[in-house]
């Protein structure tokens, strides 16, 4: 039976442990570089024992950008400040991802500490944001511009281009951000898709994006990369995307290469009713895992070294996410070891403080 601390291997790619730090959106960049925050806030979870390390969503054009603070992945420039961060993360033991992403109708917003809100006019900074449908985001949200088909094919290359500027920069893992609402997961719900052509209507034309897009990018990235993909599970909104949706997209994503499906929920529509509590996402991971037979990573109040500790060896998931409780305690996976009694992923400068 796996446990929490059990190693595990994928395309060639070993994990330490089955704990991953949850791509966590810093807006510290400027222009979309990587800097020394980035490095410090990665490095600290690497240092910290983690086994998986998943660098913020990077844009993948400039318009992609959540606001106009987020990393990038747009340019060859972002690559070296990138590599700095990437080399570390591996030199602690730890794997290291990046999520490519782009923000559709919810991007172009102030940075959450801002005393703005909302998004931001384009007159002062901010840009016209993109979407399957002129719908917007919310009540008094910017009406977004509708792709057409020839500007999807872009959106395309640049997700392509994207991750082969990740590889560029020794990421080990990438993550396609298909959640939250952004562009990806707009097209997959019907919610925020009212297209009437191939990408459009039915089930099997709202996937074809997100679907060309794994493509894409799994012909574009050596066979020892591991591909990951982050979906919204439910919109929780009547008549929206559901978990069974997600089973049935995740058979698809795994026929075309996809190795672990990173399963969120929410985003896509501000009247979700969430019922939040500890672990509430895990049955999301747990029935995607059983349905479509794919490696799943669980996240969502997930705190306790137990709890997650219990989510892999139950078969729920194969990785366990932290995102807040990171921020709160970088050496979260040390303490965990040491309360579950496994050895702890100590790097040798901390050994004192951890006495045998």
């Amino acid at each position: 039976m796996a446990h929490l601390f059990e190693p595990v291997t994928v395309r060639g790619v070993t994990f330490r442990n089955r704990i991953g730090v949850s791509p966590m959106c810093q807006y510290s960049s400027q222009d979309g570089h990587a800097n020394d925050w980035h490095l410090a806030h990665l490095g600290a979870r690497a240092i910290g024992g983690a086994g998986l390390v998943i660098a913020e969503a990077a844009a993948v054009e400039p318009r992609g950008r959540i606001s106009p603070d987020d990393l990038g992945i747009w340019s060859d420039d972002h690559i070296a400040p990138l590599q700095r961060v990437a080399g570390f993360i591996r030199e602690q033991g730890a794997v290291a991802g990046i999520q490519i992403a782009h923000a559709g109708r919810k991007a172009g917003t102030f940075r959450p500490w801002s005393k703005q809100r909302g998004f931001i006019p384009q007159d002062a900074g901010g840009w016209q944001n993109v979407a399957p449908s002129p719908l917007p985001f919310a009540d008094g949200a910017p009406t977004p511009h509708a792709l057409s088909v020839e500007e999807i094919a872009g959106i395309r290359a640049n997700f392509t281009a994207a991750a082969m500027r990740s590889v560029r920069a020794g990421f080990n893992l990438i993550e396609i951000h298909a959640a939250h609402g952004y562009l990806l997961n707009s097209f997959l719900s019907p919610l925020s898709n009212r297209r009437v052509d191939a990408y459009g209507g039915e089930f099997a034309n709202r996937i074809r994006l997100l679907c060309e897009v794994v493509e894409d990018v799994r012909a574009a990235l050596p066979d020892d990369v591991v591909l990951s993909v982050r979906i919204s599970a439910t919109d929780w909104v009547a008549g929206g995307w559901t978990v069974a949706d997600s089973a049935q997209l995740a058979a698809t994503l795994k026929s075309r290469g996809v190795d672990i499906l990173d399963a969120s929920s929410g985003g896509v529509d501000p009247r979700q009713q969430i019922a939040v509590g500890d672990g509430y996402q895990v049955p999301f991971a747990a029935q995607i895992r059983r349905e479509a037979d794919i490696m799943t990573a669980a996240v969502g109040m997930i705190t306790q070294p137990e709890q997650a500790d219990a989510i892999v060896r139950d078969g729920d998931a194969d990785f366990v996410l932290l995102g807040r409780e990171f921020l709160r305690d970088p050496h979260w996976p040390i303490r965990a070891a040491v309360a579950l009694g496994q050895p702890a992923p100590v790097p040798p400068q901390y050994e004192r403080a951890y006495p045998r």
